[in-house]
C-alpha cells in the first residue's frame, strides 16, 4: 500500500504557482528525500502533505485517506519535526516528553518516553532545560517529541542544519533505525545526507518534480559520477540524455 500519493497536484498563491502538478508515490515504510533549491517549490509540497495547508487542486492520498475529506484523521497518523526545533525551553527534556504525551493522550506515557530516551540517548540530559543544551541535542530531543504518538508517517525537515559533523552522523543512525517502522519523508540541502539515508529521492524545480529516483539511477541518468554534481545537473534544467 502506498503511504503518500498525489495526482495532479497544484498549490498556488494568488497568481503564482508554487506547485505546478506534481505526481507523487511514496510507499509505505520508505524514507524519501525531496530535494530542491529555495523556492523550488518542496516546502509548499510538505505543508501540503502534512495537512499544513490544503491543494488548490488535485488530490493527496494519505495511506489511502483523502486529505480533503479525512483531514483529522491523517493528521492523528502523522507528525512534523520542523526545521525550527519544536521545545519548550524552559522545561526539562523530561518535562518536554511529558508535556507532549499528555498533549496527545499517549496511553503507557511513561513506557512510550522510556522507550524515546533508549532510542535517543537521552539519559544523561533528562533534567537539563532544553534551552540549555547543544543544537544536537535539542535536535535529538525535537525529532523525539514528533515520535511521541508513533506516527505512521514522520515528517523531518533539515534535520541536521547547522549541526557538526559528530552529531549529524549520531541523528543519521537514529534515522536510519526508522526505516521500514514509519514512512519517513526527508528535506534536507546536504546532498550527502540524502544519498545516504534515502531509499529513493525526489527533485524539485520551479514547481515540478522533475526526477525520482534513488540516488545511484539519478547520478546514472544525469551522467555525472557523484550525487551533488547529478542534483544540480537536474535541478537547473541540465541535458540528462
Amino acid at each position: 500500500m502506498l503511504a503518500i500519493e498525489t495526482k495532479n497536484l497544484i498549490k498556488k498563491f494568488k497568481e503564482k504557482t508554487a506547485v505546478n502538478g506534481i505526481n507523487l508515490t511514496v510507499n509505505q515504510g520508505e524514507l524519501f528525500a525531496l530535494l530542491g533549491t529555495n523556492g523550488a517549490g518542496k516546502t509548499t509540497t510538505i505543508k501540503m502533505l502534512s495537512t499544513l495547508i490544503l491543494p488548490t487542486a488535485g488530490e493527496i492520498k494519505i495511506n489511502g485517506m483523502d486529505i480533503r475529506k479525512d483531514r483529522q484523521r491523517i493528521k492523528a497518523i502523522l507528525n512534523v519535526s520542523p526545521q525550527e526545533t519544536a521545545i519548550a525551553p524552559n522545561l526539562s527534556v523530561k518535562e518536554n516528553l511529558e508535556f507532549m504525551a499528555g498533549v496527545y493522550q499517549i496511553p503507557h506515557k511513561q513506557e512510550k518516553i522510556t522507550q524515546l530516551v533508549k532510542l535517543f540517548q537521552l539519559e544523561e540530559v533528562l533534567k537539563q532545560k532544553a534551552k540549555t543544551l547543544s543544537g544536537g541535542w535539542q535536535r535529538k530531543v525535537s525529532i523525539a517529541l514528533a515520535l511521541i504518538n508513533d506516527p505512521e508517517i514522520l515528517f523531518l525537515d533539515e534535520p541536521t542544519l547547522g549541526l557538526d559533523v559528530i552529531a549529524r552522523k549520531e541523528l543519521w543512525k537514529i534515522i536510519e533505525s526508522l526505516k521500514g517502522k514509519i514512512t519517513v519523508i526527508l528535506t534536507t540541502h546536504y546532498m550527502e545526507e540524502a544519498e545516504s539515508l534515502s531509499d529513493r529521492i525526489g527533485i524539485m524545480s520551479a514547481g515540478n518534480l522533475v526526477a525520482v529516483g534513488t540516488a545511484q539511477a539519478l547520478m546514472e541518468q544525469s551522467g555525472t559520477q557523484n550525487f551533488e554534481d547529478a542534483f544540480v545537473k537536474i535541478a537547473t534544467g541540465g541535458d540528462l540524455s
